[in-house]
Parts: C-alpha cells; sequence; structure tokens
C-alpha cells in the first residue's frame, strides 16, 4: 500500500478551502501536460464539501475539466438517491456557462434498469475521453468519501467486485447500502490514478479512518487504495482524533 499523507484541519470549512487549492493545482498542472483535467467525484457529503469554495475559484480553467463519477446509483438523473444530481446541485448547476454538458460524463438513464448494461456503456465512455480502449485510464484525480464499513465508491467488504482485476466498470444489484443497484469504478482504475484524495468530517468515521489509515485493515475496501503517489487524506481534526501511527502533515503547495 502506498502511504497515506493525512491533512487535518480545525473544521470541515477548513477542509473545504485546502481542497479548493488542491483542486487549483492538480487541474493546472494537468491541463499544462494534456490539455484537460479529468476528474471522477464520488457521493455522500463529499460534493458539498469540495464545492463549498471550489464553484467560485477563478483561477480554474473549468472549460477543460472532464467529469466522471467514482460510483453511481442505477436512478433517473433526478433521484434523489442519484450522485449526478447530488453534484449538479452543489457544483455542476453553479459552473454550467463553464462545463460544457458533453464533458460531464453520467451514467445512462435508459440503461438504470439494467446495471451491467449500464457498467458497461460507462466503462464505453471513459474510453472515449481517455482515447485508449486497450490501455487502463489514468484519471487525473479521484474524490472519494467512506462509509462506517470502511467501503469506497460502491466496494464493499466481502462482496466480489472488490476483487474484479479486468473491468474498469463494474456493477452490483446486491448492496448492502440502498439502493442495491450501483456501478462503480474498480480497484485497478482507482489506483492507477495519478492523485486520489479521500475527504472525510466529522468524529462519527475517526474509527474507520483509524483502521483503514493506522492499520491498513486489508479487509476494508478503502485500505486497498493503493497508487503510485502517496493517497491524500483530507479530514477535520474530528475525524482524526484517533490516529496515532500516521500523524498529520502540514498542508502547503
Amino acid at each position: 500500500m502506498s502511504p497515506a499523507k493525512v491533512f487535518s484541519f480545525a473544521s470541515a470549512d477548513d477542509v473545504s478551502r485546502a481542497l479548493d487549492k488542491f483542486l487549483e493545482e492538480a487541474s493546472s498542472e494537468s491541463i499544462a501536460r494534456s490539455g484537460k483535467f479529468t476528474v471522477a467525484f464520488s457521493g455522500g457529503s463529499l460534493p458539498a464539501t469540495a464545492s463549498k469554495y471550489l464553484q467560485h475559484n477563478t483561477k480554474i480553467d473549468f472549460t477543460r475539466w472532464h467529469v466522471f463519477f467514482a460510483d453511481e446509483r442505477c436512478v433517473s438523473h433526478a433521484d434523489a438517491d442519484s450522485n449526478y444530481k447530488l453534484l449538479k446541485e452543489e457544483l455542476l448547476d453553479k459552473l454550467s456557462s463553464k462545463i460544457p454538458a458533453t464533458q460531464v460524463l453520467s451514467i445512462a438513464e435508459p440503461l438504470v434498469n439494467d446495471s451491467k448494461a449500464a457498467a458497461l456503456d460507462y466503462q464505453q465512455k471513459i474510453a472515449q475521453v481517455f482515447g485508449d480502449e486497450s490501455a487502463l485510464p489514468r484519471f487525473d484525480c479521484i474524490l472519494l468519501g467512506i462509509g462506517p464499513d470502511g467501503h469506497t465508491c460502491s466496494l464493499f467488504p466481502g462482496f466480489p467486485q472488490l476483487d474484479e482485476k479486468t473491468k474498469w466498470v463494474t456493477h452490483i444489484d446486491d448492496s448492502p447500502k440502498p439502493p442495491p443497484s450501483r456501478i462503480t469504478l474498480t480497484l485497478p482504475v482507482v489506483n492507477n490514478a495519478r492523485n486520489v484524495s479521500f475527504v472525510v468530517t466529522g468524529a462519527g468515521k475517526r474509527t474507520t479512518i483509524r483502521d483503514i489509515v493506522d492499520k491498513q485493515d486489508q479487509n476494508l475496501p478503502a485500505a486497498r487504495v493503493s497508487t503510485a503517489n502517496p493517497v491524500y487524506w483530507f479530514i477535520d481534526d474530528a475525524a482524526a482524533q484517533d490516529l496515532a501511527v500516521v500523524k498529520p502533515s502540514e498542508f502547503k503547495l
């Protein structure tokens, strides 16, 4: 497992500010290198935390962003459970004049009743952006949260999707957390990203963070995230309070 680099902040607001600066830098470097910035968001509280200051950032060239979803529920875009709806309301609507709609890659609504077909379709969408169906895509940045059970994306402890080696996107129809049908990036894709950042706030998941970061418990899906670069954790002090082995680093660009 690549080393975790933990940034801990006094408040959730400070996490949002730091994440905004981190994404500004990552976006600038990626656009200079390839002409675009490929970023995948997960759901939960992450879109609100990430978007708070990001939506007002005038230094980022959002026209070069290609936005993906680390996982998605097999529901319509208007459904309350939709990660697309969540990110749209928190960020995309505010940047609609900057990020072309064609560069927001969402689940195909006609396929939400067939998770296997939806996963295959989403993999093809990724291939179209990256331009090579034979090489594993390398996202510039993947932003993830965690569940109390240590799941990330829609990769759950003990489920076979966690061990998928060949598909870029897989499906699940018996998720232990509703709704049951979902699509998700697989670990080979997540682990091939240039940057992976976990974003967690609040004391509710502090023991899970300890088990992932300090204990590196491989039964927890998030502990299996391992990239060529350090895996970053943007968390507040409440979430970091049980860490004893990996100490938070000073955040600076």
